[in-house]
């Protein structure tokens, strides 16, 4: 008799366990809040990468526009617009970059050579750079302004597992003051 009640008490208890209701939205909080926390994280993260990659953009662009302005430029002229390749890049570290400028002459053979080239911490262009060039501006007799910038963008949260992120973009323009910038 007494093993009935016992068996009768722990049935009717389980019964009530399993239809109990009372904890069911903690336990799905419980079982969803890492998953939410990675889907907040990880669009803060691609977020700052997204624009990490486009002040890379701006930057090689920049620094390509200003100089195209010009018909002669000093090194002042060219440490400055460096600079302002920094300032663009704000807020990311400018230790993390590297900010090319050049510019390139094309003879008459359509061959491209660079006639000067300035950088920000990454190694000066030179020699022929014809296979870097695209072909539709290999206009011979011609010059063009190189701008190029390279960030290696280092997840706050995620470097784990992408490691650290290349990003280059580079930008050609045309002189605008003369049919080439002389670097005096």
């Amino acid at each position: 008799m007494i093993a009935r009640s016992i068996l009768a008490w722990l049935s009717l208890r389980s019964l009530r366990f399993a239809t109990d209701r009372h904890g069911a939205a903690a336990m799905e909080f419980a079982l969803l809040l890492p998953l939410m926390l990675i889907m907040y994280f990880g669009s803060i993260q691609i977020t700052d990468a997204i624009s990490a990659d486009r002040q890379v953009t701006l930057v090689a662009s920049t620094v390509a526009e200003i100089t195209s302005q010009y018909a002669t430029v000093s090194s002042t002229d060219v440490s400055n617009i460096l600079a302002a390749a920094s300032a663009v890049l704000t807020p990311f570290p400018v230790a993390n970059a590297r900010v090319t400028l050049s510019s390139v002459l094309i003879d008459a053979n359509g061959n491209a050579t660079v006639d000067w080239s300035a950088t920000l911490n990454g190694t000066q262009r030179s020699g022929t750079v014809t296979s870097s060039i695209p072909a539709a501006l290999l206009v011979p007799n011609t010059s063009v302004i190189w701008g190029e910038a390279t960030y290696n963008y280092r997840p706050a949260i995620g470097w784990v597992i992408t490691g650290t992120i290349a990003m280059y973009d580079q930008i050609f323009l045309r002189p605008r003051q003369s049919n080439n910038v002389v670097h005096s």
